[in-house]
């Protein structure tokens, strides 16, 4: 599983798939954002916390079609399908790699990113916060998608249709998490709600992901 692991990671890096296009694409949607609502501190400062949370999650949005399509143009899905290693855990590992390349080095930007969108110096442990405990979901969630639509060429916005409903309670339970504490409110029950929707989430779709694969590639 280690070894597979790092291959993931090795590939969706040389493949272009990796953090850089997701922080690339991170920057440019919270650059752009001022110039479209204008400079305005305050009004930025309100809606920091929703802009930066939808700017993660489209960011995340950009790799899921390399999850396994690069396995299945290669053929090595169907060989680590047929391997002893359980396909659940071959899900979680999937998972796993796409959330290091992709979700971690959000969460390590939006800090900075967040200076951009004028966000209280109250939310910026919050935005981590959230962040690091809702984008898990949303990687465990496309890696379900990815599964659904591995073997439909093009499937890219399929795959984004298919997801986003799904990506829904995370990104609202998130970004309430960082608005609540960029204005000073409580967070628990809002914390409380986006660590549950996360561990549901990392406790079934890899089934889930495991079960439809295996349909898909018989």
């Amino acid at each position: 599983m280690i070894a597979l692991f790092l291959r993931d990671i090795r590939l969706a890096v040389r493949a272009g798939g990796g953090f850089g296009l997701g922080l690339a694409f991170f920057l440019i949607v919270i650059v752009l954002v001022p110039f479209a609502v204008g400079p305005e501190t305050a009004l930025l400062a309100r809606i920091a916390p929703g802009i930066l949370w939808v700017g993660a999650l489209l960011a995340c949005l950009l790799s899921l079609d390399r999850i396994f399509a690069l396995d299945r143009e290669d053929g090595s899905l169907d060989l680590i399908a047929t391997s002893p290693l359980p396909l659940e855990g071959v899900c979680a590992m999937k998972a796993l790699s796409h959330w290091v390349t992709t979700g971690l080095p959000l969460v390590i930007a939006a800090p900075v990113l967040g200076l951009l969108m004028s966000l209280p110096s109250e939310g910026y442990l919050w935005l981590v916060v959230s962040l690091a405990l809702g984008t898990p979901a949303l990687s465990v969630i496309g890696t379900f998608g990815a599964a659904l639509t591995v073997g439909i060429k093009r499937g890219g916005l399929l795959l984004s249709l298919l997801v986003l409903p799904l990506y829904v309670p995370t990104l609202i339970f998130g970004a309430e998490v960082a608005r609540a504490g960029a204005t000073g409110l409580a967070v628990e029950t809002q914390l409380v709600l986006l660590a549950a929707v996360t561990c549901v989430t990392m406790a079934l779709l890899p089934f889930a992901s495991a079960a439809v694969l295996r349909m898909n590639l018989r």
